[in-house]
């Protein structure tokens, strides 16, 4: 039977380079160009790649802006990419000029803004299974991704950040970096997850380093680790936070 997270009662909550992809606008016909489909179906017959192509407007001297668009999909993911908040860190992260990396940001914070779900149809975290359903998106990406999911006392998903892109070094993952999105929102507790594209789910030393480093500095803090999950395509695994 699937242990179902458990979160302690504290007194005390502190405030507070891949491959190129070839495909070009240019060599489209006409009626079936970005912006030209956006004019003619509107919005949600374009895919998520298009859509981002549109809002980068144009590309590099060295990157189309349809290949800039779909290369960003396929190695970050839409939806992290979405999240992201840090545009200086995403500009590094995809290689990409830093006005683009804005762009994306400040469209992903309108999102958040104006169309942010309403607290009770907000996703509900209670295990392990839970985690792997709700981060469907990480299960395919080839780089390894170190995600926080932040909790309220109810178990609600309270906000959602890539924390680093990357092999999990526990030299590297600083705990500031993982709690101060959970001071920010308030959060209650926090669950890492993160992904192994090489389809090895069993959890690696550094895993394991890093999920002790995090959940000792969150004892401090009153804010629960309560797991780090680790995924692959096809199944999950749960690092104990019980440590002694």
């Amino acid at each position: 039977m699937e242990q179902t997270y458990v979160m302690t009662n504290h007194d005390l909550l502190l405030d507070g380079s891949g491959k190129r992809y070839e495909l070009r606008v240019r060599d489209l016909p006409q009626e079936e160009k970005p912006r030209e489909r956006l004019s003619a179906e509107g919005p949600a017959a374009l895919s998520v790649q298009e859509l981002l192509a549109i809002v980068l407007t144009t590309g590099t001297k060295k990157e189309e802006v349809l290949s800039m668009a779909t290369r960003i999909v396929n190695e970050y993911g839409d939806r992290n990419a979405l999240m992201a908040s840090d545009a200086k860190v995403l500009a590094a992260d995809l290689d990409i000029p830093l006005v683009k990396a804005m762009q994306i940001v400040a469209v992903g914070e309108l999102g958040r803004r104006f169309f942010r779900k309403q607290k009770n149809g907000a996703a509900i975290i209670r295990t392990a299974r839970d985690v792997y359903d709700y981060t469907v998106d990480m299960r395919t990406l080839p780089k390894e991704h170190l995600r926080g999911l932040y909790l309220d006392a109810h178990y609600q998903v309270i906000h959602d950040e890539t924390l680093s892109i990357g092999t999990i070094d526990a030299n590297l993952i600083h705990p500031r970096e993982v709690f101060r999105p959970a001071l920010a929102h308030a959060a209650a507790a926090v669950v890492l997850v993160h992904n192994h594209p090489s389809g090895v789910v069993t959890p690696s030393e550094a895993d394991c380093m890093v999920t002790q480093q995090i959940a000792a500095a969150g004892r401090i803090l009153g804010i629960e680790l309560v797991d780090h999950v680790v995924i692959t395509e096809d199944t999950f695994t749960s690092i104990s936070t019980e440590f002694s």
